[in-house]
């Protein structure tokens, strides 16, 4: 076997940097079905997942996550931009990816959730058949809230106002006495308003269990471990959320 000369042991060399080079550098990082997938400096960012369409799960930005604005999926990857930086999961069933997006299509079979969202401000209807309904997630920096952005009527959900939110249907209350999520005093609630971007504390009656977020009503965005959380009989809000708790 001849020995290389120097000419080409520099051009194998330069073509084994330029290989290396070519190499994408991982796009998210996952754990257990999670994927993690940030936009920095607000560029856009582009994550490899093989998933039909995604779900966010947790926000880690102080930047929003709007899903369409600065969130999305596509061909078998996540898309952020604008300085959204969350965790996502694969979206299954009744979400975006697997039924052109949870606008209410499936008449709202029992058990799931139902996407509605006000784009450009504008109201929108979302048939679901039910005569109650509960907000289990804002996916909007819009504020929804129960009679002014949103609501039911005539077996739909309506929104306006920029609101965009998961519903699920609402059973046992509603209407009536401000809901409850089952397994505790289904009346019990809590309403919780930081004050000039001030952290309050308000007291949690800790026998109704841990608390969830059931409605924002503040512009400021609610975000748990960030803007709220619970600790020792207390619901605490910062940053200028107010929103109503509820029992799980």
């Amino acid at each position: 076997m001849k020995p290389l000369s120097l000419a080409s042991l520099a051009v194998t060399l330069s073509l084994g940097a330029l290989g290396t080079l070519a190499l994408p550098a991982p796009s998210a990082s996952a754990q257990d079905g999670v994927i993690r997938c940030e936009s920095q400096s607000n560029r856009e960012r582009v994550c490899n997942t093989g998933w039909r369409g995604a779900q966010l799960v947790r926000q880690l930005s102080g930047s929003p996550c709007e899903e369409g604005r600065t969130w999305g999926s596509r061909n078998g990857t996540i898309w952020v931009t604008g300085g959204c930086r969350a965790e996502f999961v694969e979206s299954r069933g009744g979400w975006g990816g697997g039924n052109g997006g949870g606008w209410g299509g499936n008449n709202g079979r029992p058990g799931e959730t139902i996407r509605c969202e006000s784009q450009n401000n504008r109201e929108r209807s979302c048939p679901v058949g039910w005569r109650n309904a509960r907000l289990v997630r804002q996916l909007s920096g819009s504020p929804c809230q129960e009679g002014r952005t949103w609501g039911v009527r005539n077996g739909a959900v309506w929104v306006n106002g920029g609101c965009r939110a998961e519903f699920a249907e609402a059973r046992g209350w509603g209407g009536g006495g401000g809901g409850g999520w089952g397994g505790g005093d289904r009346n019990y609630s809590v309403t919780c308003s930081s004050n000039n971007n001030r952290t309050q504390t308000c007291d949690w009656d800790a026998r109704q269990g841990r608390p969830v977020l059931q409605q924002q009503l503040s512009g400021s965005a609610c975000q748990e471990g960030r803007s709220w959380g619970y600790s020792r009989g207390q619901v605490w809000v910062s940053n200028g959320c107010r929103a109503r708790f509820g029992v799980r």
